[in-house]
């Protein structure tokens, strides 16, 4: 029977907490308030009473010495009672009257003190739409006279006078009052205050209300993401948004990441949503400081990204940052963390004595099947023992990380008056890389202020620096850097001779035929690959109030940035920098700006509201680089501080870009008796990088919303709080080419002419002023659905984009001096469904438990291509098909079926197999044990007309799961996230995997497939390693030919390679303690908290490595899901405190 993936087990049991989550938000709530006492002594002073309360609960008594005095005398009676109860007899009577303020207890001076008086008895309960409401206030108007509801919404009040009226309140209801008349028994039923429930979401150029948004819109605020404590905001991004896909391409602090928005919508542009930060677009965002984001709202649909037009068909991420206090006075806050990361997962490797286990049984076979000698040289006493034995038995994975250390520090300052406020926040990031000398550190500073200096006009100015350095190991590529030898330099070899001398695989490894790879960790701690980055980016606005409900704003924002890259490599690092040492330096500046002005205007009257806005758009962005290279050094000594020391210069190189662009746009949106509601935008945008024929395109969408539980016939169905239709379509627009494709480009060589060296002018490119906008045209529908007084809420959408006029290269013939041409030919389409489901399943005074979880699917499909249906892209000799019909960059690979036997084969007259004759189709020179590929042409012969697509790295399903529970003061959170289907190459194996003695290999090869043993039978070595076959891996390189491409045993251009890549992550696990405000009395700190979290705890996957990754070609759309061995994952625990003063 086959053993399922351990992760389907882990996903059925989130499916059944899941279930748990949904059907226990049934549960009764109760109140926060109805703690329950023993107040010891009959006759107290008020500062008695207030320490034993104090003592036995989580309450703080606030009052003023001037109105209350505690040494009076009070009298209550003893006994179990709730604090409601003790503080109506201690004070009812009194000239003190008493509040609570959630957990305060304010005691304030009564005016009019109650005279004590004979009155009648009241009693009666609470309810909402779904029972029983304990802890609610109910009082005597205008009086201290009152108590709260117990468990079961009961309540009893004595003494009340004739005339009186009875109050009830709750938070998050409506406020009740009733006259008492004659009655003496009540039945009162609580309800929703909607109006305190109303929350805006921030859309482009402005705010809407949630209940009038009608497309659809993520929403993920500052505590979510900063439980995670990353560097960058988007790691606190992942699994918290439906249909955002956030690929990790590194483990690397400030490492790249792949953010994909419903799905690839374009094959040769980037892929990146827009990013705009307080309404100015940003670049780089994953620099930005996460301590300085309030909220972030992801704009998935047309209706919502429409009214950034050409740049907002992959989404738009809108980031909110802190600003000032909305209260008067100044309040100061500190939050510090540091945090211990550590290898999440190793390699399963062979180690000294497996590799030379392994290897002499192939030197056997070598030998015995294929008559060629491989002996182990075993003289050199430096490596070996006389007995053969190896000294060392290095571990690399081990040798070439570390435990990391890191440190984040934010302090917010933030004061509000009448008529400004003003913010400052201040951040020191220090993070390890868990491989050796690499880091990131951050400094950033950050100032907003806002005024309202006249009552016609408002400003803001808002500006953040921030500046990162670090030593970053090269994440990309596919040379011999060290987080590729560190899992393929044989574990043989020491890091370190005794003398002091670095390894490398050529030290004293003659015969043997080893790759020529420096030492991973001589690399890590000597070579030099530092990244500077500066940013100074901000904006400045007016806002002019013209008219009730009419506002002009004009803004102008900016995003310099001035970044530098300065690389050395040492003389002695071979197949990197050796003999001569490499330095290069390179300059980076970019300067955008824009200057927005817009009109809005808002009113209100009767049944309807409406919400307008139009304005105009200018931007720019230019980019000045160079770059310089030297190697020839005689020493290490200068590195990068003395490019002239090194004597074989190449030339320097520079470049400029620049584009800009004009635009206008409008939104108008329109509700009527907060039931029906439209809303229509419009953008009209003009790029410099189109010819002048195709620069200007009209981007419009329209959306519609029917708010179905506002109507009618819907008022009797309590259980339903709100329910919404809505629907859009819209269009937007990707133009991030070049920026100046449309026309020839020339560059500048030396050339022979004449006899003698000249400098020339070519043309780069074929121009093509035809070039023209990509263009999507997306419909979304979908329901906002709440439950139960809001306790269970769901958003489904299900979505159709489709983009056209796809910007691709075509090949071109040779004759014409150009290989390929940019042009406009292609149409992809996404489709997929959407589900946000956010439950609170128990609500008690002392116990809170909520969960949230998000699901995405997208199908992916290419509808055409030109006529080039079959598009294949190489990468190491694996291969990737972009096809009509099926989605972008599948994998395209031979299929195999096992291994061969001696049955493939007919035998030879001395009954064993005859590899000359075999039965079924072959690679040259297969023998039984070998890979059996299958013929799909059905031809006889396996060659590249067989290759089939096979999949693509775009999962079925991806989801978020997050569970909240607190307990008093003290809250966990586990959140999980993973995916259920998609595929993933591991490219690395065209070195690790493939039974060669040139490298390190997978534990596997210690199983592989041996004729005398084929049965599974044990064979004993020397070294007492067991090498039983395991029964499916093939024949070590050498021994017949496993390659499709004949070379070197690699099997990455088949299915071999193609790993399933779902699983299920413990992305995050949060444990916070909130001290007690009476802890925290005497000192100047008005809340603290302390937590812990571990972060990357486990990932269920079947997997050998990381399956959400994708480290070849990362910026390539036509090259996805391609792991060529990346920047390790941590494993982080984090240690923090929050104070608030």
């Amino acid at each position: 029977m086959k053993k399922e993936p351990k992760f389907l087990n882990v996903m059925r049991i989130s499916a059944f907490l899941l279930f748990l989550c949904v059907f226990s938000s049934f549960a009764a709530k109760t109140s926060s308030q109805n703690a329950r006492v023993n107040i010891s002594g009959k006759n107290l002073t008020i500062g008695e009473f207030i320490d034993q309360v104090e003592k036995q609960t989580d309450y703080l008594f606030v009052y003023s010495k001037n109105e209350v005095n505690t040494n009076d005398a009070i009298s209550v009676k003893s006994g179990n009672k709730t604090v409601a109860q003790y503080l109506s007899e201690a004070f009812g009577d009194s000239n003190v009257k008493y509040a609570f303020e959630n957990d305060y207890i304010v005691l304030t001076k009564n005016a009019n003190p109650v005279v004590a008086q004979e009155g009648k008895t009241i009693s009666g309960v609470v309810n909402d739409e779904f029972g029983p409401v304990a802890g609610a206030n109910v009082i005597i108007k205008g009086t201290t006279n009152g108590t709260m509801t117990d468990m079961d919404g009961n309540f009893t009040i004595t003494n009340v006078p004739e005339g009186a009226v009875l109050q009830v309140s709750f938070i998050g209801y409506l406020t009740k009052e009733l006259p008492v008349g004659n009655q003496t028994t009540f039945n009162v039923m609580l309800t929703e205050d909607s109006q305190a429930l109303e929350e805006v979401v921030v859309v482009g150029y402005g705010v809407q209300r949630k209940s009038d948004v009608t497309g659809s819109i993520s929403v993920t605020k500052a505590d979510e993401m900063l439980k995670q404590q990353s560097f960058s905001a988007l790691d606190g991004l992942k699994g918290k948004a439906a249909g955002v896909n956030i690929f990790s391409n590194s483990g690397q602090p400030g490492g790249s990441s792949r953010v994909i928005i419903r799905g690839m919508s374009t094959i040769n542009s980037s892929t990146d949503p827009l990013y705009v930060v307080d309404g100015v677009v940003m670049e780089d965002f994953k620099f930005v400081n996460p301590n300085d984001i309030e909220r972030i709202e992801v704009l998935k649909d047309a209706s919502s990204a429409a009214i950034y037009g050409a740049r907002g068909a992959n989404g738009v991420i809108m980031v909110t940052t802190k600003r000032g206090s909305k209260e008067e006075g100044v309040q100061v806050s500190y939050s510090g963390s540091v945090s211990v990361g550590t290898m999440s997962k190793y390699m399963d490797l062979l180690d000294a004595n497996e590799w030379m286990d392994a290897y002499k049984i192939a030197s056997d076979n070598w030998m015995k099947y294929a008559g060629e000698n491989k002996p182990m040289n075993l003289s050199n006493r430096d490596l070996f023992n006389a007995d053969g034995t190896p000294i060392y038995n290095t571990d690399w994975q081990r040798e070439a990380t570390r435990t990391a250390f890191s440190h984040n520090h934010q302090l917010n300052i933030q004061q509000g008056g009448k008529k400004s406020s003003m913010g400052a926040f201040l951040n020191y990031t220090d993070q390890q890389g868990i491989m050796l000398n690499s880091y990131m550190k951050r400094i950033n500073a950050k100032m907003a202020y806002d005024a309202d200096p006249m009552s016609w006009l408002s400003t803001s100015v808002n500006l953040l620096v921030n500046h990162t350095w670090g030593n970053e190991a090269e994440e990309t590529g596919g040379h011999q850097m060290p987080r590729r030898s560190m899992i393929e330099m044989v574990p043989w070899l020491p890091v370190q001779f005794p003398d002091g001398s670095w390894s490398n695989s050529t030290t004293g490894t003659d015969g043997w035929g080893l790759e020529g790879m420096a030492n991973p960790v001589h690399v890590l701690k000597s070579q030099k690959r530092m990244r500077y980055r500066t940013q100074m980016f901000g904006n400045a606005a007016l806002t002019f109030h013209i008219l009730p409900g009419l506002d002009l704003k004009t803004q102008i924002g900016l995003d310099a940035h001035n970044n530098k890259e300065s690389d050395y490599s040492p003389k002695d690092l071979i197949n990197l920098s050796y003999p001569n040492g490499s330095a290069r330096i390179k300059n980076i500046n970019t300067l955008y700006w824009q200057e927005e002005t817009y009109l809005t205007y808002n009113k209100t009257w009767e049944k309807h509201r409406l919400n307008a806005m139009a304005g105009l758009s200018w931007q720019q962005r230019t980019e000045r680089w160079n770059e310089s290279k030297t190697e020839g050094f005689a020493d290490d000594f200068f590195g990068t501080d003395n490019m002239g020391a090194g004597t074989i210069p190449s030339a320097p190189t520079s470049a400029y870009s620049s584009w800009a662009m004009n635009s206008y746009f409008l939104r108008g949106s329109y509700s009527y008796n907060d039931k029906y509601m439209a809303t229509v935008t419009g953008r009209v945008d003009g790029s410099s990088r189109f010819g002048p024929g195709n620069r200007w395109a009209v981007f419009p969408s329209v959306s519609a919303g029917w708010k179905i539980s506002g109507e009618e016939f819907m008022k009797d169905i309590k259980v339903i709080n709100l329910l919404k239709l809505r629907a859009s379509w819209g269009m937007s627009g990707n133009d991030r080419i070049g920026t100046a494709d449309y026309i020839p480009n020339y560059d500048v060589t030396n050339t022979v002419y004449g006899g003698t060296s000249q400098v020339g002018v070519y043309a780069k490119n074929i121009a093509n002023d035809k070039l023209k906008w990509e263009t999507t045209k997306a419909f979304d529908i979908g329901f906002d659905l709440s439950l139960f007084n809001n306790r269970v809420q769901l958003n489904v959408d299900y979505y159709i984009n489709k983009t056209d006029d796809l910007l691709y290269s075509t090949k071109l013939p040779a004759a014409t001096g150009f290989s390929t041409v940019k042009t406009n030919l292609a149409s992809i389409e996404n489709k997929g469904w959407e589900i946000d489901l956010t439950t609170v399943n128990v609500h008690t005074k002392a116990f809170k438990w909520s969960s949230s979880l998000n699901l995405a699917t997208n199908k992916n499909k290419v509808l055409d291509m030109g006529g080039n249906d079959n598009v294949i892209t190489e990468a190491y000799d694996a291969r990737f098909i972009t096809k009509v019909g099926g989605p972008i960059s599948q994998f395209y690979v031979y299929r195999t079926d096992g291994l061969l036997t001696n049955d493939d084969f007919e035998l030879g007259p001395d009954g064993k197999y005859d590899k000359s004759r075999p039965r079924v189709p072959v690679l040259t020179n297969q023998i039984p044990g070998n890979v059996k590929y299958v013929d799909i042409d059905g031809n006889g012969e396996i060659n590249s007309d067989d290759m089939v697509p096979y999949g693509s790295n775009d999962p079925d399903l991806t989801y978020g799961f997050t569970n909240r529970f607190s307990y008093k003061n003290l809250e966990l959170s586990v959140f999980l996230r993973g995916q259920i289907g998609g595929k993933v190459l591991y490219l690395a194996g065209r070195s690790l995997d493939t039974g060669r003695g040139n490298y390190n290999g997978l534990k596997r090869w210690l199983h592989a497939y041996k004729e005398e043993y084929a049965g599974g039978n044990p064979i004993p070595t020397s070294l007492g390693v067991d090498m039983s076959w395991d029964g499916k891996t093939p024949l070590p390189y050498g021994l017949g030919n496993n390659s499709p491409l004949n070379k070197d045993g690699q099997m990455h251009m088949t299915d071999m390679a193609i790993y399933n890549a779902s699983f299920l992550r413990i992305q995050n696990i949060s444990l916070t303690y909130k001290l007690p405000k009476k802890w925290l009395r005497k000192s100047h700190i008005q809340a603290a908290k302390v937590y812990v979290t571990a972060e990357n705890l486990y990932t269920f996957t079947d997997y050998i490595g990381n399956p959400d990754v994708n480290s070849y070609s990362p910026d390539n759309p036509m090259v996805r899901g391609a792991d060529y061995t990346t920047y390790p994952q941590s494993r982080k625990y984090i240690f923090g405190v929050n104070l608030t003063f």
